[in-house]
């Protein structure tokens, strides 16, 4: 990685040799020999350890608080604290650095890689996301110095535009983890608007569609829900969890229970075929995997409820219920609603499986859960009528 130096010596380096093009520390600096900047940058450059990094830091923005610098100093803070796994810290010396009209790759990384591991989000890091492309571009171009070969400027070319592409990918990626975080449907979709806008060649088309039918789910607005339910679906057909989640939604409205049952029976086929994400233990992805086949399972069972429970011919939907309430052991929201909706079955078929009903009901009664409520109300009618 590029070291801030002295006019001079960059011009020499350049006159000398190509080098390999890499991500810069502060652009846009120059660093005069002998400076308290210098020393910072050697002090910091010499450190043995990061720890000794955020020393060499204090002393320099204690000893020179109104320095222009401050904002290099702050960029140097962020990669210190992100090496200790300090991402609060990396949050808040990266919103300092770009508090005012300095900006640089780096610093924008650094702060967006802080907010995505410290599990925080925030309006600046969504800007920081949306003005990332000019920026990627801008540092990206670099100038033919003279007497560099026609080869070694292909690999300058080559290298800044596989770090291009990199540093885009992961504006993305922290993008889509930053946005689950919002929790204004309005602002999600707002969001996307400005993203879709910035970012108009994204090969993420699947992402984007899903993430505003979620946005238009928390704001209740019907018309787009339905319409980016089937955009989810037709750009990413085979996701298991997109099929899951929009079959949820259209069974849950009673929208279309054809297709939620048509997208529910997909991922009950797919599911088994799920393959492990690198770095997942057999434990977690089985679960990963039940869960999915559980929520297909259950959606299934709606579909089945809705279209027998006024002939009472519901022996269907409780099979799907027992089956989504065992996958769905572990996790007692969705394991309450499968058990409550169990009891609930057990009850509208005929004759009433009253026994049935109260076993089910009871387990939900137990369970944190949304449904939990409902569940003791609904088992106290049951025992009511089983006497």
């Amino acid at each position: 990685m590029r070291n801030l130096m002295s006019a001079a010596i960059l011009a020499l380096l350049f006159a000398t040799a190509c080098p390999l093009w890499a991500q810069r520390v502060c652009p846009g600096y120059s660093i005069v020999i002998d400076t308290p900047e210098d020393k910072l940058t050697l002090a910091y450059n010499g450190a043995e350890n990061p720890q000794e990094q955020i020393a060499a830091i204090d002393r320099f923005v204690q000893e020179h608080p109104d320095s222009e610098f401050l904002p290099c100093a702050y960029e140097y803070y962020t990669m210190a604290y992100l090496k200790l796994n300090q991402f609060d810290k990396v949050v808040e010396y990266g919103e300092k650095g770009l508090s005012g009209n300095y900006q640089d790759l780096m610093l924008m990384l650094n702060l967006l890689k802080g907010y995505v591991s410290s599990g925080k989000t925030s309006d600046l890091a969504f800007q920081v996301v949306l003005k990332a492309p000019a920026e990627i571009k801008e540092e990206n171009t670099p100038s033919r110095a003279p007497n560099v070969s026609d080869e070694e400027w292909k690999k300058v070319e080559e290298d800044a535009a596989t770090q291009a592409s990199e540093q885009r990918a992961y504006m993305e990626y922290a993008f889509f983890q930053l946005l689950q975080r919002e929790p204004d449907g309005s602002k999600r979709a707002q969001w996307l608007d400005e993203f879709v806008k910035a970012y108009p060649d994204s090969p993420n088309q699947a992402q984007i569609n899903f993430n505003y039918f979620i946005a238009y789910k928390l704001t209740n607005n019907v018309e787009k829900l339905n319409e980016y339910g089937e955009k989810a679906v037709a750009s990413d057909p085979e996701n298991v969890y997109t099929l899951n989640v929009v079959a949820d939604d259209y069974a849950s409205r009673q929208f279309s229970v054809d297709k939620a049952e048509e997208y529910a029976k997909k991922a009950l086929e797919l599911a088994p075929k799920m393959t492990k994400s690198e770095g997942m233990g057999d434990d977690d992805f089985k679960a990963q995997q039940n869960r999915q086949l559980g929520l297909a399972h259950f959606t299934v069972g709606q579909v089945d409820l809705q279209r027998g429970a006024q002939r009472h011919r519901v022996a269907g939907a409780i099979d799907e219920f027992k089956a989504a309430a065992d996958l769905l052991e572990g996790n007692p929201q969705l394991q309450g609603r499968a058990l409550y909706y169990l009891g609930y079955a057990n009850e509208v078929i005929y004759p009433p499986k009253h026994q049935a009903a109260i076993e089910a009901l009871t387990k939900a009664a137990e369970l944190p859960s949304p449904w939990q409520g409902e569940a003791q109300s609904l088992l106290a009618k049951v025992k009511a009528a089983a006497k």
